[in-house]
């Protein structure tokens, strides 16, 4: 029997027992829908991450620090355990990590192919305020990053890989909007950081020996507080974006500012020339792999940006995986659904099988087109669930941007053609699969005995 025949066979039989064609099928669809999302929502998350990372991070830098916990995601947070004191580290997130000196950035600079050696500068201002506004805001200030591009609500930024001016900084969009400001109307103003340098700690004996002998002020100068103000110039308005880290975190300044502020803030101090970590600029056309092996040879932990979106597209996996093992949960019982509806289908044509054997139709043909029917519930099934997943993400992808201020054109539910049509052929062989005893069973009827069944 032609394979045409006995697919035009199967089909016909199937639309015989069409409630109970759509039931199983059903059961197959949810198990489709479970995949085909886990599978829209793997990839569109793997999209959003890579974008992310390529709007946020230069290919050829290499994050370096000195304690494994900086360039780690794993680093389990901080531990309760008592730390022998150490001058060379420094608290961090409440961890204690070990800091870059000078002598480290001198060694790093030595790497072959390593362009130069930025540090870290971490700078913590009491208070910002902004010209023309009386209050006093909190804000992180960071350095301007010129191997990132950054689009702009107002103002201009020097071209890739060239930094600000000294004297010069940029704000984001969301800082403008508190101030109740238009972006344009914000540049050249004046933004004034000010900062307080805390001298040695004195014992409580100290503070009250000043306390009696000179009152308050000899307390205040005990403590040798000193404060110095900081002023620069805003030069450009970062626009609000769902994929650049640097629009929406804090003011950005110089590296020049960066290390005047930081060296103002510690120096006297035992953290003085001291980073917790550094970025390493690989050369043009080097290998950032080769750099980054020498850079480990030297003993130090380090960070590409490679590395960075692996360690997040293993993150992503995990939450797929979570997600697939409920599809597979879905589908596993449309298995049993497909078995107990081919049986029952076995036995209701029973005579019906025995006269198309009688009429010289082969054992292998009559398992053929039992098995033909399991795969075109498969099939029908899994057209359901993928038609209802691809509704589902048109539905939902504009309501995850609105919810989640995605820049245009990114989707968090991305259907790729190719995973689809995997998938599918993959139902139609877990249906097959599935028909195969029934089918085995319909095949080795005696015809003799099947005719005279009822």
């Amino acid at each position: 029997m032609k394979v045409s025949d006995i697919t035009r066979r199967a089909v016909k039989n199937l639309r015989q027992a069409k409630g109970r064609t759509i039931l199983t099928s059903l059961a197959i669809g949810v198990g489709a829908f479970t995949l085909t999302l886990s599978l829209a929502l793997g990839q569109g998350m793997r999209d959003y991450t890579d974008t992310a990372l390529k709007s946020n991070m230069n290919p050829n830098a290499i994050y370096v620090a000195k304690d494994k916990q900086v360039v780690s995601f794993t680093n389990g947070g901080p531990s309760g355990a008592l730390k022998e004191y150490d001058p060379q580290s420094t608290d961090m997130f409440g961890m204690n990590v070990k800091t870059l000196g000078q002598d480290d950035i001198a060694k790093l600079e030595k790497v072959a192919d390593v362009e130069r050696i930025d540090p870290y500068y971490t700078i913590q201002a009491e208070y910002v305020t902004f010209e023309g506004f009386d209050k006093k805001y909190r804000s992180e200030t960071n350095i301007y990053d010129p191997s990132v591009l950054v689009s702009t609500a107002a103002g201009t930024l020097p071209a890739l890989n060239q930094q600000i001016g000294d004297h010069e900084a940029v704000i984001p969009e969301s800082y403008v909007e508190s101030l109740g400001k238009k972006p344009e109307e914000m540049i050249g103003k004046k933004i004034t950081l000010h900062v307080v340098k805390t001298g040695k700690q004195p014992s409580d004996e100290e503070v009250q020996a000043a306390l009696m002998t000179g009152g308050r002020d000899a307390v205040e100068s005990l403590y040798g507080a000193e404060e110095r103000n900081f002023e620069v110039t805003v030069r450009a308005v970062s626009r609000k974006s769902s994929t650049s880290f640097i629009a929406s975190s804090a003011i950005f300044v110089s590296k020049t500012k960066a290390a005047e502020i930081t060296k103002f803030m510690t120096s006297g101090t035992d953290q003085f020339e001291k980073y917790v970590q550094a970025t390493a600029i690989v050369k043009d056309g080097a290998s950032v792999d080769d750099v980054n092996a020498a850079l480990k040879d030297t003993g130090y932990h380090t960070m590409t940006a490679e590395e960075m979106q692996s360690a997040m597209f293993q993150m992503v996996n995990v939450i797929q995986a979570i997600i697939v093992g409920f599809g597979l949960l879905a589908l596993i019982a449309s298995v049993f659904g497909i078995v107990n509806t081919m049986y029952i289908s076995v036995l209701e044509r029973t005579s019906q099988i025995g006269l198309m054997k009688a009429l010289g139709m082969s054992r292998r043909s009559v398992a053929k087109m039992f098995r033909y029917e399991a795969g075109w519930i498969g099939f029908l099934g899994a057209l359901i669930g993928v038609g209802l997943a691809y509704l589902a993400g048109l539905a939902l992808n504009p309501w995850l941007a609105d919810m989640m201020n995605l820049d245009d054109g990114i989707v968090l539910l991305s259907y790729v053609w190719w995973q689809i049509a995997i998938l599918v052929a993959f139902l139609i062989i877990v249906a097959i699969v599935s028909g195969w005893l029934p089918s085995r069973k319909a095949a080795k009827l005696d015809p003799i005995e099947a005719l005279r069944t009822e």
